[in-house]
């Protein structure tokens, strides 16, 4: 029996940082044809469904990870970091030709640039011939999966409701854009649905400036989910909780000094989630959420 199965992506992520990569207007201004020494180079293993699951490790609880590897290079890299961090692979597909990279650079700030590429794939539950393995768990983590079909995604939702596995689900800003007919549906799926505040505003089609987070967005926007638990992060102004009609608010936590942004998000999530299998207290999974995010906004990696 496992406390979580996180399902997302699994990547490589290498890190550049210098002074010579130039960075002016939020931008890295890069020469066309030039060649840059960077002083700093880190890499690891990333990914949402895996930033999520390392996270939720660390914290003293069973995970299991299910997405795909590719049986290429980096292969003996990622299987080794995730024995490392005690993951099992029990749902893992491995799949031939198959890579997910990520090429970070990085300012001084920890503010980032990614380079993304990873090989096309539209059936990440295609490969069992026994779901049954999946409902051993307390929780299912759904994590970012653009290219994998809604309706996967509704029927695999749908597989799990007569189980009582908590469902939490994050929706990316594709999905979010989809029409309100489309998304509702799997909305109606989730448990607890975790969004930024530029996913909320996609998702219920109003302009980001004009929502006051720090109302009851559910009851005016989406009043179908209030019986659900909603949670969006929005960066530096924190963090907020929707359930029956209240409002839970939880101020950012900042390390002494950011170094590295990237797995924020993810890292919210494993920390909101580790609390969440321990108390049901929405306050303090809020608190936890933050405060794992600030530990990871401190170190060069998104886990």
């Amino acid at each position: 029996m496992y406390d979580l199965i996180s399902i997302g992506t699994i990547s490589i992520d290498l890190y550049f940082q210098g002074k010579t990569l130039t960075f002016k207007d939020n931008r890295f201004a890069l020469a066309l044809g030039g060649k840059y020494q960077t002083e700093n180079f880190y890499l690891s293993v990333g990914g949402g469904g895996t930033n999520v699951a390392i996270g939720v490790a660390k914290h003293g609880y069973k995970v299991a990870l299910l997405g795909k590897i590719g049986e290429n290079p980096f292969k003996k890299i990622i299987v080794n970091y995730l024995n490392q961090h005690k993951i099992s692979l029990n749902f893992i597909e491995f799949e031939r030709n198959y890579y997910n990279i990520s090429t970070i650079l990085l300012t001084e700030k920890g503010e980032r640039t990614i380079l993304h590429y990873s090989t096309p794939h539209q059936n990440l539950f295609s490969y069992y011939n026994n779901l049954i393995e999946v409902t051993k768990t307390r929780i299912i983590y759904l994590g970012n999966l653009p290219e994998v079909s809604l309706t996967q995604k509704l029927k695999f939702l749908k597989f799990l409701k007569k189980y009582h596995i908590i469902k939490i689900v994050n929706l990316g800003v594709f999905d979010c854009r989809r029409p309100k007919n489309q998304i509702k549906e799997i909305l109606e799926e989730v448990d607890i649905l975790i969004l930024n505040g530029h996913e909320f505003s996609e998702l219920v089609k109003a302009q980001y400036s004009d929502i006051h987070f720090n109302e009851d967005i559910i009851s005016w926007y989406i009043p179908y989910l209030k019986e659900k638990i909603v949670i969006v992060t929005d960066g530096e102004k924190g963090s907020y909780g929707y359930y029956r009609g209240k409002t839970f608010f939880q101020r950012a936590l900042k390390p002494s000094k950011i170094l590295d942004t990237t797995g924020a998000g993810d890292a919210y999530t494993a920390g909101f989630i580790s609390e969440f299998l321990k108390s049901k207290d929405l306050s303090k999974s809020l608190k936890k959420g933050a405060l794992y995010a600030a530990y990871i906004l401190g170190k060069i990696g998104a886990n």
